[in-house]
């Protein structure tokens, strides 16, 4: 056999195990990896530094195929070179328990570096893998020890190109001259409905030039050798982020389905895969691979001796700087730093103490001052928005092209890319993220924030102007659904803070959680810090606690959150001498919910009448108040007018809210 042949059957494991897997299962994609099976082998074999002996390796090479439908690409250059990825998981592909599952999945396989399949996600991952990447080599790299120096690839599509998020990403990452970051576009000239040029005719190369990256254009993606100059073209230029434009025919190897859409999502049938095998000249079996191919894919002992030699240069950096090694494994382990708890709890207690009247972004913005110099790993952001977020600090310092010593990203108004970057931050390890908009602007990038749940990454998400109380802005930014959509997402904490004191508790949530994602709802207009004793700021972790009762075991119970909390209590004590009534504030109903059925039932009493008041979509609360219960709450969307104004109109002000509660009594 000779090398060319050797090369070209080694690309060829890659689509029998794709087309295999696919038929087994009866679904997939297996037009992708047959198109891309050149481009991967050239990468991996040749240019990939990772280590399948230990996934986890901080300076590997970071490999994003963000184009995730063609998982199986991936399942099978991880099978391959020897990550824990047995032929058994290759057979269960998209099966129950497997750890081949349809879509690539953080977590679930050895080697998967982030969730893709929504496309264009995996490309603003890779852009935030690659400024992480960045910020942290100008913050510990010191000369002749660059301990973090590693590449981001990511493979792409058509399909992700014309994703509006790609377009955002790459622009900012043009911007910021992300040298080490390489995207291997598949230009195969397909989609699931055909022929893209119907519907996708722009010229990519000129696009990605006019963002400020270098294009390198016409590869062909089934030639080994232009694969290769092309990727060491792309390393050579350190100044700015490559794409590189692989011609390819999608499901290469078919006779009767390549360059058709027929091949992109379906299995290929007994008949056709037969015909693939002769067309590869493969003669094995269904997941069969030859030792000699094993042979040459593996890559344990080539990862290992890589690792090794960095292992051998980080314990010197290790013996020249101590702290900076020191810091560098506490940030990439994500450990906090020792005292971090006490001063959040100190600032919440001196905050108690002097009783402001501060709107929640404010006292965001103080918390951040309390944590940014106790955080040198903290980098924040904002989407054109800083001023009204809040979310700069004293030590705000911007992050440009020319300076990554920085710690705050302005991501222009890019809200999707900025939450999709922000979660590759995470995945990359060493910094931790977070980010500002208007809570209306969710809509914009609610599935990176689902994509940061699924994933279980602890991506930070500043939302201020949470409710009708943004006022004369009318109700295109008054936020009225979007509570709920964030409390009904598995694994994501939400907390909407009434004061500075719940503002500081929901920092400190956000940082010590370490396995899902938090959303800070923070207010506009200035909120009064209610009055609590001890151990009522003992029970703020808690989710929801008691804020004040007229007596024990009280008829009515009123839970609320927010700006709303403030006017609640206002109106309890206005009815008290009616009724018994306490007034609970549940500034996280997710943590408040796994408190467990007997912390539940002592804050909202079992037998007690239940009022729920808050300014966002009333449906969320019927799980807390029950049938018989009242929510106080919007079924519609705001108006424009001054926020006071609007408070009356839909009835969140003391004497509405009395007036409401009397007529439900």
């Amino acid at each position: 056999m000779t090398n060319e042949n050797s090369t070209i059957q080694l690309a060829n494991a890659l689509r029998v195990l794709a087309m295999d897997a696919v038929e087994a299962a009866k679904s997939g994609h297996p037009g992708m990896p047959m198109g891309m099976a050149d481009i991967a082998e050239v990468l991996w074999r040749n240019n990939l530094k990772h280590n399948p002996l230990n996934p986890e390796w901080t300076n590997r090479d970071r490999f994003v195929l963000s184009n995730g439908h063609g998982s199986m690409l991936l399942y099978g250059l991880l099978h391959l070179t020897g990550y824990d990825l047995s032929i058994e998981e290759i057979k269960n592909f998209r099966q129950l328990g497997s750890k081949t599952p349809g879509h690539p999945e953080y977590g679930i396989t050895p080697g998967v570096e982030t969730t893709t399949g929504p496309l264009g996600q995996g490309i603003s991952n890779a852009v935030g893998m690659a400024i992480s990447e960045k910020l942290l080599s100008d913050r510990f790299n010191r000369e002749g020890h660059n301990v973090v120096d590693h590449m981001t690839y990511a493979f792409t599509g058509d399909g992700c190109l014309m994703e509006g998020i790609s377009h955002e990403a790459c622009s900012l990452a043009g911007t910021l001259g992300l040298g080490k970051l390489v995207v291997i576009y598949d230009d195969n000239g397909i989609s699931i409905d055909g022929p893209v040029e119907g519907w996708f005719t722009e010229d990519i190369p000129a696009r990605f030039e006019s963002y400020g990256w270098q294009a390198i254009a016409n590869v062909d993606g089934h030639d080994p050798v232009q694969i290769n100059a092309a990727i060491k073209a792309a390393k050579a230029d350190n100044s700015r982020p490559t794409i590189i434009c692989c011609k390819t025919i999608i499901g290469k190897g078919s006779p009767n389905k390549a360059g058709t859409s027929s091949s992109h999502g379906a299995a290929f049938g007994e008949e056709e895969i037969q015909n693939i095998r002769e067309e590869l000249s493969w003669t094995h079996d269904p997941f069969v691979i030859p030792q000699d191919i094993y042979d040459s894919w593996n890559f344990c002992e080539k990862g290992n001796d890589l690792e090794s030699d960095w292992n051998d240069l980080f314990s010197e950096y290790a013996t020249n700087f101590p702290e900076l090694a020191q810091e560098y494994s506490r940030c990439m382990s994500m450990e906090d730093v020792n005292g971090l708890e006490e001063a959040l709890l100190e600032f919440a207690n001196k905050m108690q103490e002097e009783n402001l009247n501060l709107a929640t972004r404010k006292s965001s913005e103080m918390v951040i001052n309390v944590l940014g110099p106790l955080m040198p790993e903290l980098v924040g952001g904002s989407a054109d928005l800083t001023g009204s977020n809040n979310t700069n600090w004293s030590g705000t310092v911007d992050i440009t092209k020319d300076n990554f010593s920085g710690n705050y990203l302005n991501y222009g108004v890019r809200e999707f890319a900025m939450t999709g970057i922000m979660n590759g931050m995470v995945l990359h390890g060493g910094t931790r993220p977070y980010s500002g908009t208007f809570l209306t602007f969710l809509d914009y990038a609610r599935n990176a924030v689902r994509m940061s749940a699924l994933m279980k990454i602890p991506t930070v998400l500043v939302y201020s102007h949470d409710s009708i109380g943004v006022g004369e802005d009318g109700p295109t930014h008054q936020p009225v659904e979007h509570l709920t959509s964030l409390r009904t997402t598995p694994n994501l904490e939400t907390w909407r803070p009434c004061d500075a004191v719940e503002t500081t508790f929901a920092w400190k949530a956000a940082i010590q959680n370490k396995t899902k994602p938090t959303a800070l709802i923070l207010s506009r207009q200035n909120l009064p810090t209610i009055n609590r004793e001890k151990d009522q700021l003992n029970s703020i972790d808690k989710g929801g606690y008691v804020v004040y009762e007229s007596a024990d075991n009280p008829k009515l119970v009123l839970m609320s959150t927010g700006s709303e909390l403030a006017p609640t209590l206002e109106a309890a004590k206005e009815i008290e001498d009616r009724v018994s009534v306490r007034v609970v504030s549940m500034p996280c109903t997710e943590r408040f919910d796994a408190q467990g059925k007997d912390y539940i039932e002592s804050i909202l009493g079992k037998d007690s009448i239940r009022v729920a008041i808050e300014a966002s979509h009333e449906d969320w609360w019927r799980k807390y108040v029950g049938l018989n219960g009242k929510v106080i709450g919007m079924d519609s969307f705001g108006e424009s007018a001054p926020g006071n104004v609007l408070s009356d109109h839909f009835g969140f002000t003391k004497e509405k809210l009395v007036a409401s509660l009397l007529d439900y009594l």
